[in-house]
């Protein structure tokens, strides 16, 4: 019998499974709708399709670490509990795993990777089916090191955050304690030349605007008024504006009527205040900026340097982290199965 297009677009409509599923249920019960309807929900399509469309916020991190390769991958449920039962965490390991072995470059080579004689994406609509709820692997990253190169692997509240990191020189104690800190304070790049000057100007009119409705609290309560920064990165703070800012401090040691035999003693402090007030960009986003969570007297910078070790990369996930997540209103739900019943 011909599979027509109308029949193909019913069947879709009867269990919202794709049209390609579709077509091939409709050819193996030789067009018959119904049978076709049940073939799909036999094997989990139907019913995997129907929860395609809903919210998955939930779920684990998970890391692994096999010789110069490495892995971190972030896997999505709907729910806290499903997140903690022992088939979901199964299924990650596995995934992961598979992820490690075949190193796929994306995420649609990921769907094609060979689950056991199916690939990844029929394993998770399989997985959504028998769970309950929608399963989907949001991202992933492999990192692969030389021999000299060290990983660290962190995970933080049982896989809801997860910190991958690589350093050239140190060792694993020192790449863990960089990947603890990396999950708590959860920088976006490495250094301040990482980041893109668009995004730090943007960052210092908010900054200013943030400061502004501060100090007029403070007029209101009489207490001291903010500095409002004209710059928030290093990458703005070029040797131009230092011999600025120096100029600026010079006369103004000289106005005071300092000697200048005691300005080299002055002006030091005072260009190191200036980079702090400046800089706050930097400490926010940037990991080599920020005060190490070890020693609040060094930044990671300091840290590192004291230890003879860099960092080469560093992947860091926190599950759900900017999916808006579907906000439940119970009365709602109960008369919606009140009218649907």
């Amino acid at each position: 019998m011909a599979i027509t297009a109308s029949m193909v677009k019913e069947l879709r409509e009867l269990t919202g499974a794709g049209m390609l599923d579709c077509k091939n249920a409709l050819t193996e019960t030789n067009g018959d709708v119904e049978a076709a309807v049940a073939l799909l929900k036999e094997k989990g399509i139907a019913k995997a399709a129907k929860k395609a469309g809903r919210i998955a916020a939930e779920g684990l991190t998970k890391i692994i670490v096999d010789g110069n390769e490495a892995v971190i991958a972030e896997i999505n449920s709907e729910t806290d509990f499903v997140a903690k039962n022992e088939q979901f965490i199964n299924l990650i390991q596995e995934v992961a795993a598979a992820l490690l072995k075949n190193k796929p470059a994306d995420m649609d080579a990921a769907m094609k990777m060979d689950m056991g004689g199916k690939d990844l994406e029929t394993y998770l609509a399989e997985a959504t089916s028998t769970i309950g709820e929608k399963i989907t692997l949001r991202r992933f990253e492999i990192l692969t090191k030389n021999d000299s190169d060290v990983f660290g692997a962190y995970s933080h509240n049982g896989g809801k955050i997860g910190a991958l990191v690589e350093l050239e020189g140190g060792n694993e104690q020192v790449a863990k304690e960089i990947a603890m800190h990396i999950s708590a304070m959860k920088p976006t790049v490495i250094s301040y030349k990482d980041l893109d000057p668009k995004f730090i100007e943007e960052e210092v009119t908010a900054l200013r605007a943030r400061i502004e409705i501060q100090n007029e609290d403070n007029l209101r309560t009489g207490k001291p008024q903010l500095t409002l920064p004209d710059y928030a990165s290093q990458l703005q703070l070029t040797d131009d504006v230092m011999a600025t800012v120096t100029k600026k401090l010079e006369d103004e040691l000289a106005a005071e009527g300092k000697p200048e035999k005691i300005w080299p003693n002055i002006i030091p402090g005072k260009l190191a205040k200036f980079v702090q007030d400046n800089t706050q960009v930097d400490r926010q986003y940037c990991l080599l900026s920020q005060t190490f969570i070890m020693d609040d007297k060094k930044t990671v910078a300091e840290y590192l340097e004291g230890v003879n070790a860099t960092v080469k990369a560093f992947v860091c996930y926190e599950v759900g982290e900017g999916i808006e997540k579907k906000e439940d209103n119970f009365a709602e739900e109960v008369m919606a199965q009140v009218n649907a019943q």
